[in-house]
């Protein structure tokens, strides 16, 4: 029987502490990001300014954490010279540090000796891993959890490697 994997929302609003985003893909073929990307593609920017032109729900839901002291800490894992993708990601992340994430950028280059999860993974308290699958074009298939203590340990561990060499997002430059 396929397990049942709760949503973002639902862990999230079981944490009480931590939520950590490990992304190391260069490309996402996210549904949800199609439209967004195109126009950055043709020379669309946000302004940081019109908040009400970019604030979506998901990052209401987590201003909403961090507000009872959840800490977000977003690290990305990219190739450099880095892909358009990845482009986009990094021109929209001022929405995410405004949300209350931190958000680091490590090249893949300086990633070559850590033990790194072979999938994305955000991590709730240390305590339960939700795994991201992607397609090799980026196409989003789904989740699997963890919760077994050594499964997120060594995801813990493998973040926690990535979060001290990645740069801050305010100095990585592309």
């Amino acid at each position: 029987m396929p397990q049942k994997v709760p949503t973002f929302a639902e862990l999230l609003a079981d944490s009480r502490h931590s939520a950590v985003h490990l992304e190391m893909r260069d490309v996402y073929g996210v549904a949800e990001e199609d439209a967004d990307f195109t126009a950055r593609k043709a020379g669309h920017r946000y302004d940081p300014n019109d908040r009400g032109s970019w604030w979506n729900p998901f990052l209401t839901t987590v201003s909403e954490a961090v507000a009872r002291g959840v800490e977000f800490r977003r690290a990305r894992v990219v190739s450099v010279p880095v892909t358009d993708y990845i482009r986009y990601e990094h021109s929209c992340t001022f929405q995410n540090i405004a949300a209350g994430e931190a958000v680091r950028w490590l090249p893949r280059e300086l990633a070559s000796d850590l033990m790194l999860p072979g999938n994305d993974l955000w991590l709730f308290d240390g305590r339960v891993a939700k795994f991201g699958l992607f397609s090799g074009d980026g196409a989003f298939l789904g989740n699997v959890m963890s919760d077994d203590p050594e499964v997120v340990k060594r995801c813990v561990d493998a973040f926690e490697a990535v979060w001290q060499r990645a740069v801050p997002h305010q100095d990585f430059e592309l």
